[in-house]
Protein backbone atom coordinates (compact mmCIF):
# COMPACT_ATOMS: atom_id res chain seq x y z
CA UNK A 1 0.00 0.00 0.00
CA UNK A 2 2.43 2.25 1.07
CA UNK A 3 4.64 1.99 -1.96
CA UNK A 4 1.26 2.98 -4.11
CA UNK A 5 1.47 5.88 -1.99
CA UNK A 6 4.81 7.01 -3.28
CA UNK A 7 3.69 8.86 -6.31
CA UNK A 8 2.22 12.10 -3.23
CA UNK A 9 5.07 14.06 -3.15
CA UNK A 10 6.04 16.75 -0.35
CA UNK A 11 9.10 18.18 -0.71
CA UNK A 12 10.55 21.64 0.52
CA UNK A 13 8.79 24.04 3.47
CA UNK A 14 12.24 23.09 5.91
CA UNK A 15 12.08 26.33 7.38
CA UNK A 16 8.54 26.48 8.56
CA UNK A 17 8.02 27.29 12.50
CA UNK A 18 6.29 25.59 15.00
CA UNK A 19 3.85 28.80 15.76
CA UNK A 20 -0.07 28.09 15.21
CA UNK A 21 -0.17 31.21 12.95
CA UNK A 22 -3.14 31.77 10.64
CA UNK A 23 -3.09 31.16 7.10
CA UNK A 24 -4.68 32.41 4.09
CA UNK A 25 -6.08 31.49 1.21
CA UNK A 26 -5.09 31.76 -2.50
CA UNK A 27 -8.31 32.72 -4.41
CA UNK A 28 -6.69 32.27 -7.59
CA UNK A 29 -4.19 29.36 -6.95
CA UNK A 30 -4.77 26.27 -8.93
CA UNK A 31 -6.12 22.95 -7.54
CA UNK A 32 -5.82 19.68 -8.35
CA UNK A 33 -8.17 16.71 -7.52
CA UNK A 34 -6.96 13.95 -5.32
CA UNK A 35 -8.58 10.88 -6.90
CA UNK A 36 -11.89 10.06 -4.57
CA UNK A 37 -13.23 6.29 -4.79
CA UNK A 38 -15.60 6.29 -8.15
CA UNK A 39 -18.07 3.70 -5.80
CA UNK A 40 -18.87 6.33 -3.23
CA UNK A 41 -19.78 9.05 -6.07
CA UNK A 42 -21.90 6.24 -7.87
CA UNK A 43 -23.83 6.21 -4.36
CA UNK A 44 -24.17 9.68 -3.77
CA UNK A 45 -27.12 11.08 -4.56
CA UNK A 46 -29.39 8.19 -3.50
CA UNK A 47 -27.46 8.24 0.02
CA UNK A 48 -27.89 11.67 -0.13
CA UNK A 49 -31.48 12.02 -0.08
CA UNK A 50 -31.66 9.26 2.65
CA UNK A 51 -29.15 10.99 4.55
CA UNK A 52 -31.04 14.44 4.43
CA UNK A 53 -34.58 12.92 5.66
CA UNK A 54 -33.14 11.48 8.56
CA UNK A 55 -31.08 14.72 9.17
CA UNK A 56 -34.02 16.89 8.99
CA UNK A 57 -35.88 15.21 11.21
CA UNK A 58 -32.85 14.91 13.79
CA UNK A 59 -32.25 18.83 14.03
CA UNK A 60 -36.35 19.45 14.19
CA UNK A 61 -35.93 17.69 17.28
CA UNK A 62 -32.41 18.72 18.52
CA UNK A 63 -31.56 21.80 16.66
CA UNK A 64 -27.44 22.27 16.68
CA UNK A 65 -27.71 25.92 16.91
CA UNK A 66 -29.37 25.64 20.31
CA UNK A 67 -25.81 24.82 22.11
CA UNK A 68 -23.50 25.97 20.33
CA UNK A 69 -20.12 28.04 22.14
CA UNK A 70 -18.75 31.23 21.03
CA UNK A 71 -15.74 31.18 19.18
CA UNK A 72 -13.55 32.10 22.44
CA UNK A 73 -15.17 29.45 24.27
CA UNK A 74 -14.15 26.75 21.82
CA UNK A 75 -10.52 27.98 22.38
CA UNK A 76 -8.52 25.41 24.49
CA UNK A 77 -7.31 27.30 27.29
CA UNK A 78 -3.60 27.94 27.32
CA UNK A 79 -3.45 25.32 30.65
CA UNK A 80 -4.77 22.71 29.13
CA UNK A 81 -2.42 19.88 28.43
CA UNK A 82 -2.63 16.95 25.89
CA UNK A 83 -1.89 12.89 26.39
CA UNK A 84 1.46 12.63 24.70
CA UNK A 85 0.46 11.63 21.35
CA UNK A 86 3.17 8.95 20.97
CA UNK A 87 6.16 7.38 22.60
CA UNK A 88 8.19 8.46 20.24
CA UNK A 89 6.68 12.11 20.65
CA UNK A 90 5.91 12.55 17.06
CA UNK A 91 2.16 14.29 16.60
CA UNK A 92 -0.06 12.56 14.19
CA UNK A 93 -1.03 14.22 11.00
CA UNK A 94 -4.78 14.67 12.21
CA UNK A 95 -3.07 16.69 15.20
CA UNK A 96 -6.30 17.84 16.62
CA UNK A 97 -6.58 15.93 20.08
CA UNK A 98 -6.12 17.99 23.27
CA UNK A 99 -6.52 16.10 26.64
CA UNK A 100 -7.23 18.19 30.33
CA UNK A 101 -5.82 17.40 33.29
CA UNK A 102 -7.53 15.58 35.74
CA UNK A 103 -10.62 17.73 37.75
CA UNK A 104 -10.81 20.38 35.07
CA UNK A 105 -13.59 20.70 33.50
CA UNK A 106 -14.13 21.58 29.51
CA UNK A 107 -16.22 23.97 28.64
CA UNK A 108 -17.64 22.55 25.57
CA UNK A 109 -21.26 22.21 24.09
CA UNK A 110 -22.05 18.71 22.45
CA UNK A 111 -21.30 19.90 19.01
CA UNK A 112 -17.60 17.76 17.73
CA UNK A 113 -14.07 18.98 17.75
CA UNK A 114 -13.18 17.23 14.36
CA UNK A 115 -15.79 15.83 12.03
CA UNK A 116 -16.17 15.23 8.64
CA UNK A 117 -18.17 14.99 5.42
CA UNK A 118 -17.52 16.11 1.81
CA UNK A 119 -18.71 16.32 -1.55
CA UNK A 120 -15.31 14.94 -3.90
CA UNK A 121 -15.79 11.39 -2.84
CA UNK A 122 -19.16 10.30 -0.93
CA UNK A 123 -22.18 11.34 0.13
CA UNK A 124 -21.62 13.37 3.17
CA UNK A 125 -23.46 13.51 6.64
CA UNK A 126 -25.63 15.74 5.14
CA UNK A 127 -27.82 18.90 6.75
CA UNK A 128 -30.42 20.69 6.22
CA UNK A 129 -30.20 23.09 3.44
CA UNK A 130 -30.97 26.71 4.97
CA UNK A 131 -34.62 27.19 5.39
CA UNK A 132 -36.65 29.67 7.86
CA UNK A 133 -37.05 26.76 10.31
CA UNK A 134 -34.36 24.20 11.26
CA UNK A 135 -31.56 25.55 9.46
CA UNK A 136 -28.50 24.16 11.04
CA UNK A 137 -26.42 27.18 12.38
CA UNK A 138 -22.72 27.05 11.16
CA UNK A 139 -21.98 29.73 13.61
CA UNK A 140 -19.48 32.71 13.33
CA UNK A 141 -16.70 32.12 10.92
CA UNK A 142 -13.21 33.39 12.62
CA UNK A 143 -11.14 34.11 9.18
CA UNK A 144 -8.88 32.06 10.49
CA UNK A 145 -7.86 30.55 6.62
CA UNK A 146 -7.41 34.24 5.39
CA UNK A 147 -5.53 35.69 7.94
CA UNK A 148 -1.97 34.52 8.29
CA UNK A 149 -0.60 34.38 4.07
CA UNK A 150 2.59 33.35 5.22
CA UNK A 151 1.57 29.55 6.89
CA UNK A 152 0.94 28.15 3.69
CA UNK A 153 2.79 30.01 1.55
CA UNK A 154 5.95 29.22 2.92
CA UNK A 155 8.62 26.58 1.58
CA UNK A 156 8.56 25.56 -2.14
CA UNK A 157 6.15 22.33 -2.51
CA UNK A 158 4.93 19.98 -5.05
CA UNK A 159 2.20 17.94 -3.84
CA UNK A 160 1.01 15.54 -6.91
CA UNK A 161 -1.69 14.07 -7.69
CA UNK A 162 -2.43 10.76 -5.53
CA UNK A 163 -3.91 7.79 -7.38
CA UNK A 164 -5.77 5.67 -4.33
CA UNK A 165 -5.58 2.14 -4.12
CA UNK A 166 -9.05 -0.20 -2.08
CA UNK A 167 -7.57 -1.85 0.66
CA UNK A 168 -10.09 -4.68 -0.79
CA UNK A 169 -7.84 -5.28 -4.24
CA UNK A 170 -5.97 -2.39 -5.90
CA UNK A 171 -7.88 -0.65 -8.57
CA UNK A 172 -7.44 2.85 -8.79
CA UNK A 173 -9.81 5.51 -9.13
CA UNK A 174 -10.18 8.21 -11.92
CA UNK A 175 -11.19 11.74 -9.97
CA UNK A 176 -14.56 12.84 -10.73
CA UNK A 177 -14.82 16.51 -9.49
CA UNK A 178 -12.45 18.97 -8.97
CA UNK A 179 -13.07 20.97 -5.11
CA UNK A 180 -11.92 23.61 -3.62
CA UNK A 181 -12.36 26.23 -0.97
CA UNK A 182 -14.62 28.19 -2.71
CA UNK A 183 -17.05 25.34 -2.84
CA UNK A 184 -17.96 25.75 0.29
CA UNK A 185 -19.45 28.25 2.90
CA UNK A 186 -17.24 28.54 6.11
CA UNK A 187 -18.83 28.07 9.37
CA UNK A 188 -17.46 27.71 12.78
CA UNK A 189 -14.07 26.31 14.34
CA UNK A 190 -14.25 23.10 15.16
CA UNK A 191 -10.66 22.68 16.35
CA UNK A 192 -7.23 23.26 15.72
CA UNK A 193 -4.24 21.34 16.03
CA UNK A 194 -0.33 21.49 15.58
CA UNK A 195 -0.89 21.60 11.29
CA UNK A 196 -3.91 22.95 11.06
CA UNK A 197 -7.81 23.77 12.29
CA UNK A 198 -11.12 21.62 11.64
CA UNK A 199 -14.16 24.19 10.67
CA UNK A 200 -17.66 23.20 9.96
CA UNK A 201 -19.00 23.86 6.79
CA UNK A 202 -21.81 23.83 4.45
CA UNK A 203 -21.68 23.01 0.53
CA UNK A 204 -22.49 25.66 -2.10
CA UNK A 205 -24.27 25.29 -5.29
CA UNK A 206 -24.99 22.70 -6.97
CA UNK A 207 -27.16 19.41 -6.90
CA UNK A 208 -25.39 18.87 -3.36
CA UNK A 209 -26.18 22.75 -1.99
CA UNK A 210 -26.98 22.82 1.65
CA UNK A 211 -25.15 19.66 2.88
CA UNK A 212 -22.87 20.10 6.38
CA UNK A 213 -19.32 18.52 6.61
CA UNK A 214 -16.25 19.12 8.51
CA UNK A 215 -12.73 20.80 6.31
CA UNK A 216 -10.11 19.86 7.51
CA UNK A 217 -7.28 22.04 6.57
CA UNK A 218 -3.40 21.18 7.09
CA UNK A 219 -0.14 22.82 5.86
CA UNK A 220 1.91 20.88 3.86
CA UNK A 221 5.15 22.36 4.90
CA UNK A 222 4.83 21.84 8.42
CA UNK A 223 3.74 18.24 7.62
CA UNK A 224 6.77 18.04 5.59
CA UNK A 225 9.03 19.66 8.64
CA UNK A 226 7.54 17.27 11.09
CA UNK A 227 7.79 14.15 9.10
CA UNK A 228 4.04 12.93 8.92
CA UNK A 229 3.15 13.24 5.67
CA UNK A 230 3.87 9.29 5.83
CA UNK A 231 0.92 9.01 8.27
CA UNK A 232 -1.25 11.42 5.71
CA UNK A 233 -0.53 9.28 2.74
CA UNK A 234 -2.05 6.36 5.20
CA UNK A 235 -4.65 8.24 7.01
CA UNK A 236 -6.41 8.69 3.59
CA UNK A 237 -5.23 5.58 2.05
CA UNK A 238 -6.95 4.01 4.79
CA UNK A 239 -10.06 5.91 5.81
CA UNK A 240 -11.08 6.74 2.16
CA UNK A 241 -12.34 2.57 1.46
CA UNK A 242 -13.98 2.24 5.27
CA UNK A 243 -17.52 2.46 4.93
CA UNK A 244 -18.51 1.39 8.64
CA UNK A 245 -21.45 3.41 10.67
CA UNK A 246 -18.82 3.17 13.52
CA UNK A 247 -16.28 4.41 11.37
CA UNK A 248 -15.62 8.13 10.42
CA UNK A 249 -15.87 8.51 6.96
CA UNK A 250 -13.50 10.81 4.45
CA UNK A 251 -15.50 11.16 1.68
CA UNK A 252 -12.83 13.44 -0.07
CA UNK A 253 -9.96 15.93 -0.52
CA UNK A 254 -8.38 18.27 -2.17
CA UNK A 255 -5.54 20.72 -2.06
CA UNK A 256 -4.19 24.13 -3.43
CA UNK A 257 0.11 25.15 -3.36
CA UNK A 258 0.52 25.01 0.51
CA UNK A 259 -2.63 23.07 2.26
CA UNK A 260 -4.61 19.94 2.02
CA UNK A 261 -8.06 19.95 2.32
CA UNK A 262 -9.82 16.87 3.71
CA UNK A 263 -13.79 16.24 3.88
CA UNK A 264 -15.04 15.02 7.01
CA UNK A 265 -18.27 12.81 8.25
CA UNK A 266 -19.54 15.60 10.71
CA UNK A 267 -20.15 14.18 14.29
CA UNK A 268 -22.65 16.42 15.31
CA UNK A 269 -22.04 15.77 19.49
CA UNK A 270 -18.51 15.98 19.46
CA UNK A 271 -15.89 14.36 20.81
CA UNK A 272 -15.69 11.66 23.37
CA UNK A 273 -13.09 12.86 25.58
CA UNK A 274 -15.01 16.19 26.20
CA UNK A 275 -18.16 14.13 27.51
CA UNK A 276 -16.06 12.12 29.77
CA UNK A 277 -14.63 15.66 31.02
CA UNK A 278 -18.02 16.48 31.97
CA UNK A 279 -18.79 13.21 33.92
CA UNK A 280 -18.16 12.81 37.80
CA UNK A 281 -14.85 11.26 38.02
CA UNK A 282 -14.69 11.08 34.20
CA UNK A 283 -17.04 7.23 34.69
CA UNK A 284 -19.73 6.13 32.37
CA UNK A 285 -22.19 4.22 33.58
CA UNK A 286 -22.09 0.83 33.10
CA UNK A 287 -24.82 0.48 30.69
CA UNK A 288 -23.46 3.11 28.07
CA UNK A 289 -19.72 2.08 28.46
CA UNK A 290 -21.21 -1.35 27.42
CA UNK A 291 -23.11 0.24 24.61
CA UNK A 292 -20.11 1.98 23.21
CA UNK A 293 -17.38 -1.38 23.89
CA UNK A 294 -19.97 -3.00 21.78
CA UNK A 295 -19.78 -0.61 19.29
CA UNK A 296 -15.96 -0.52 18.75
CA UNK A 297 -15.50 -3.93 18.88
CA UNK A 298 -18.29 -4.01 15.74
CA UNK A 299 -15.87 -1.58 13.84
CA UNK A 300 -12.79 -2.87 14.99
CA UNK A 301 -13.87 -6.55 13.50
CA UNK A 302 -14.90 -4.56 10.40
CA UNK A 303 -11.23 -3.20 10.11
CA UNK A 304 -9.58 -6.22 10.87
CA UNK A 305 -11.91 -8.10 8.28
CA UNK A 306 -9.98 -5.53 5.91
CA UNK A 307 -6.52 -6.25 7.22
CA UNK A 308 -6.43 -2.73 8.93
CA UNK A 309 -5.15 -2.18 12.61
CA UNK A 310 -5.60 0.86 13.74
CA UNK A 311 -3.17 0.99 16.87
CA UNK A 312 -4.69 4.09 18.31
CA UNK A 313 -7.49 3.80 19.85
CA UNK A 314 -7.97 6.07 22.78
CA UNK A 315 -11.22 8.50 23.69
CA UNK A 316 -9.10 11.48 22.28
CA UNK A 317 -9.94 9.57 18.84
CA UNK A 318 -13.28 8.87 19.23
CA UNK A 319 -16.30 11.06 17.97
CA UNK A 320 -20.03 11.12 18.61
CA UNK A 321 -22.50 11.08 15.98
CA UNK A 322 -25.82 13.04 16.09
CA UNK A 323 -27.31 10.08 17.84
CA UNK A 324 -24.96 9.66 20.11
CA UNK A 325 -23.42 6.80 18.23
CA UNK A 326 -19.76 6.35 18.64
CA UNK A 327 -17.05 6.69 15.30
CA UNK A 328 -13.71 6.35 15.10
CA UNK A 329 -12.03 9.66 14.24
CA UNK A 330 -8.26 9.35 13.42
CA UNK A 331 -6.08 6.91 11.46
CA UNK A 332 -2.71 8.75 11.49
CA UNK A 333 -1.38 5.72 13.02
CA UNK A 334 -2.99 2.84 11.09
CA UNK A 335 -1.67 0.25 8.95
CA UNK A 336 -3.10 -1.60 6.17
CA UNK A 337 -0.98 -5.07 6.94
CA UNK A 338 -1.93 -8.08 5.04
CA UNK A 339 0.50 -9.90 6.21
CA UNK A 340 -0.85 -9.22 9.66
CA UNK A 341 2.37 -8.58 12.21
CA UNK A 342 4.14 -5.11 12.13
CA UNK A 343 7.18 -4.12 14.36
CA UNK A 344 6.64 -0.35 14.69
CA UNK A 345 6.59 1.81 17.64
CA UNK A 346 3.87 3.94 17.83
CA UNK A 347 0.34 5.01 19.57
CA UNK A 348 -0.39 6.50 23.12
CA UNK A 349 1.52 5.13 26.05
CA UNK A 350 -1.63 4.31 28.02
CA UNK A 351 -2.89 1.99 25.55
CA UNK A 352 0.04 0.45 24.58
CA UNK A 353 0.20 -3.35 25.08
CA UNK A 354 3.44 -5.01 26.29
CA UNK A 355 4.42 -6.52 23.17
CA UNK A 356 4.72 -2.93 21.41
CA UNK A 357 6.19 -1.83 24.68
CA UNK A 358 9.00 -4.03 24.12
CA UNK A 359 9.44 -3.38 20.36
CA UNK A 360 8.35 -6.97 19.29
CA UNK A 361 5.99 -7.90 16.27
CA UNK A 362 2.46 -7.36 16.73
CA UNK A 363 -0.63 -8.01 15.00
CA UNK A 364 -4.47 -6.97 15.56
CA UNK A 365 -4.41 -8.22 18.95
CA UNK A 366 -3.31 -4.84 19.78
CA UNK A 367 -6.59 -3.23 19.08
CA UNK A 368 -7.84 -6.18 21.69
CA UNK A 369 -5.80 -4.74 24.42
CA UNK A 370 -6.47 -0.99 23.83
CA UNK A 371 -10.11 -2.31 24.13
CA UNK A 372 -9.58 -3.44 27.32
CA UNK A 373 -8.24 -0.37 28.63
CA UNK A 374 -10.53 1.43 27.06
CA UNK A 375 -13.37 -0.17 28.73
CA UNK A 376 -11.59 0.43 32.40
CA UNK A 377 -10.92 3.90 31.35
CA UNK A 378 -14.51 4.19 30.56
CA UNK A 379 -15.77 2.70 33.97
CA UNK A 380 -12.85 4.03 36.34
CA UNK A 381 -12.04 7.51 34.37
CA UNK A 382 -8.50 6.77 34.50
CA UNK A 383 -6.11 3.72 32.60
CA UNK A 384 -5.25 0.80 34.13
CA UNK A 385 -1.27 1.50 33.61
CA UNK A 386 -1.68 5.32 34.51
CA UNK A 387 1.39 5.92 36.83
CA UNK A 388 1.73 9.89 37.58
CA UNK A 389 4.61 10.25 39.68
CA UNK A 390 7.02 8.24 37.48
CA UNK A 391 6.17 8.48 34.32
CA UNK A 392 7.37 6.54 31.60
CA UNK A 393 9.34 4.50 33.56
CA UNK A 394 6.18 3.63 35.51
CA UNK A 395 3.71 3.11 32.90
CA UNK A 396 6.30 0.75 31.16
CA UNK A 397 6.73 -1.35 34.26
CA UNK A 398 3.25 -1.36 34.79
CA UNK A 399 2.19 -2.91 31.20
CA UNK A 400 4.81 -5.45 31.39
CA UNK A 401 3.78 -6.89 34.70
CA UNK A 402 0.34 -6.68 33.81
CA UNK A 403 0.20 -4.35 36.75
CA UNK A 404 -3.90 -2.92 37.77
CA UNK A 405 -6.68 -3.52 39.86
CA UNK A 406 -9.98 -4.08 39.62
CA UNK A 407 -11.98 -1.30 41.84
CA UNK A 408 -15.09 -2.77 43.75
CA UNK A 409 -17.57 -0.75 41.96
CA UNK A 410 -16.62 -2.59 38.60
CA UNK A 411 -19.82 -5.30 38.08
CA UNK A 412 -18.27 -8.70 37.83
CA UNK A 413 -18.98 -9.01 34.33
CA UNK A 414 -17.58 -5.94 33.56
CA UNK A 415 -14.23 -6.80 35.53
CA UNK A 416 -13.79 -10.30 33.86
CA UNK A 417 -14.40 -8.43 30.12
CA UNK A 418 -11.44 -6.32 31.04
CA UNK A 419 -9.81 -9.00 32.29
CA UNK A 420 -9.95 -11.47 29.35
CA UNK A 421 -8.39 -8.69 26.98
CA UNK A 422 -5.76 -7.55 28.78
CA UNK A 423 -3.63 -10.70 28.74
CA UNK A 424 -0.11 -10.40 28.38
CA UNK A 425 0.18 -13.05 25.23
CA UNK A 426 -1.80 -11.52 22.49
CA UNK A 427 -3.48 -15.11 21.14
CA UNK A 428 -5.19 -15.20 24.70
CA UNK A 429 -7.04 -12.03 24.42
CA UNK A 430 -10.64 -12.65 23.45
CA UNK A 431 -11.82 -11.84 19.56
CA UNK A 432 -13.94 -9.76 19.20
CA UNK A 433 -16.47 -12.07 18.28
CA UNK A 434 -16.70 -13.22 21.84
CA UNK A 435 -16.78 -9.67 22.89
CA UNK A 436 -19.82 -8.95 21.63
CA UNK A 437 -21.32 -12.23 23.12
CA UNK A 438 -19.80 -11.60 26.59
CA UNK A 439 -22.01 -11.44 29.50
CA UNK A 440 -21.95 -7.84 29.90
CA UNK A 441 -22.29 -6.75 26.57
CA UNK A 442 -25.31 -9.19 26.42
CA UNK A 443 -26.62 -7.80 29.69
CA UNK A 444 -27.08 -3.98 28.21
CA UNK A 445 -27.12 -4.80 24.73
CA UNK A 446 -28.93 -8.09 23.71
CA UNK A 447 -29.01 -6.65 19.38
CA UNK A 448 -25.02 -6.02 19.96
CA UNK A 449 -24.07 -9.47 18.04
CA UNK A 450 -26.77 -9.54 15.80
CA UNK A 451 -26.27 -5.83 14.82
CA UNK A 452 -22.71 -6.66 13.96
CA UNK A 453 -21.75 -5.69 10.46
CA UNK A 454 -19.22 -9.06 9.91
CA UNK A 455 -17.46 -7.64 7.66
CA UNK A 456 -20.35 -5.91 5.22
CA UNK A 457 -19.65 -2.39 3.51
CA UNK A 458 -21.99 0.09 5.51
Amino acid sequence: MESQLANLHLDGGSNADQKHNRLVHPTNSSLRPLAPSSSIASNMAMNMGVNMQHFNRIAAAQPLNGSRLSTQQQQQPSHVKSRPPSVAGTSTASGTSYRPQPGQQQQSSKQPLIASSSKQSAAPAPAPAPSAAGAVDLGRYDGGLERDEARGRRGTMQFDPLTLSSADGGKSHPPTRVWSFNDFEMGRPLGKGKFGRVYMVRTRGGPNKGYIIALKCMYKNELVENKVEKQLRREIEIQMNLRHPHILRLHGYFHDEGRVFLMLEFAGRGELYKLMNKLPDRRFEEKVAATYIAQMADALSYLHSKHVIHRDIKPENLLLGIKGDLKIGDFGWSVHAPGNRRQTLCGTLDYLPPEMVNGEQHDKAVDLWALGVLCYEFLEGVPPFEELENAPAGTYRRINNIDFKIPRHFSPEAADLVRALLKKKPDDRLPLTRVLRHPWIMKYDPDACRRASRGKIQ
